[in-house]
């Protein structure tokens, strides 16, 4: 019973940190298809303004998970890093290289620089969701279990490429949902529609990708597939279709506080479908959640831990959430972090 809860907190901050961290991937993806310098300046102030009060606290999400992961689970962590590590080192490569341009992108006045420092970040956002959506469907595939050495076919088949891809174009959405709700609170009226025609095409390129992956993971990942397609796996499966029609459907009302929480809960229960999906197992089909967990008594300070986490912690991230959405957290001026000046910048 300890491992089974414990093994669906460690589904829940998967889905938190698919909904917080994918909205910055987002709106890193929108980043890099802003266009050049000048065609582009308003789409990146929006998103440095957007993103400053929370991106770091969103990463904290996923250091949740493999916290679990290693300390719930060691024998899944042992295959999924064996298996997986090529994605997983591309993936953490990204975040750091997305961290460091996001941070030093702003502060830096030599354009070559910016430029620099901009691409680091566009870039990583596209890649980083895609490795980690591969890993996800390698594990969905079955390609990962005890034993298994490190192959371009765990993580390079067709499962893993199609949740890669979903991976990509659900965080574009949210990112374009959440930037729509920016636009207006910071009273660039001009970025609105910007926005909102992008939410609305990342959603058909969401809806275009579910559609191929209905013959693809019917034979490539069978077991998942039935999951999703019966009990409550499909429910979820369908409430979370409802959900994003729903934002679609607020987004061309502009109703963008609305379309806010609808969209979350649409990628929030896409995760939970895939929970559902492949219970009992950790990994499809050959490790269950009881095999996979740690020792008794491991798992007993673990769920403690992990509810004095959830009493002091969580009530500051509903709060820190709750005043970024509301407006009440104001991102750094220009004039706060603007560098020194040094031979060469830009007047």
């Amino acid at each position: 019973m300890m491992a089974a809860l414990i093994a669906w907190v460690m589904v829940f901050a998967i889905a938190a940190y698919a909904c917080a961290g994918g909205t910055d991937y987002g709106a890193g993806f929108w980043d890099l298809l802003a266009g050049g310098a000048e065609r582009g300046r308003r789409p990146r102030w929006l998103i440095d303004h957007a993103m400053e009060p929370v991106w770091e606290t969103n990463n904290v999400w996923l250091i949740f998970v493999f916290v679990i992961m290693w300390t719930g689970f060691p024998r899944m962590f042992q295959a999924v890093f064996e298996a997986m590590w090529l994605p997983l080192a591309l993936a953490a490569v990204g975040l750091v290289l997305r961290g460091a341009g996001f941070a030093l992108r702003k502060p830096s006045r030599r354009l070559a620089q910016r430029r620099l420092y901009g691409a680091m970040f566009a870039i990583s956002s596209l890649l980083t969701p895609f490795f980690l959506g591969a890993v996800l469907g390698g594990i969905a595939a079955g390609r990962v279990a005890v034993g298994i050495n490190a192959s371009a076919d765990a993580w390079a088949n067709p499962t893993s490429v199609l949740a890669g891809l979903l991976a990509i174009a659900a965080t574009a959405f949210l990112g374009a949902v959440f930037l729509c709700s920016d636009a207006r609170r910071f009273g660039a009226d001009d970025l609105v529609d910007y926005f909102r025609l992008r939410a609305l095409l990342a959603f058909c390129a969401v809806v275009v990708l579910a559609l191929i992956g209905l013959p693809v993971t019917h034979g490539d990942a069978r077991y998942v597939w039935e999951g999703l397609t019966g009990g409550l796996g499909l429910l979820l499966i369908v409430l979370a279709a409802v959900c994003g029609l729903a934002t679609v459907l607020l987004v061309l009302r502009r109703s963008y506080g609305w379309s806010r929480y609808t969209s979350v809960a649409s990628v929030a229960l896409t995760v939970g479908a895939w929970g559902f999906a492949q219970r009992p197992y950790v990994l499809p089909t050959s490790l269950t959640v009881a095999q996979a967990a740690g020792a008794a008594h491991t798992l007993r300070w673990l769920g403690i831990v992990t509810v004095i986490a959830i009493v002091l912690v969580g009530p500051a991230l509903v709060l820190l959430y709750r005043l970024d959405t509301m407006g009440e957290l104001e991102p750094l001026t220009d004039a706060d972090t603007r560098a020194a000046g040094a031979p060469g910048d830009n007047p």
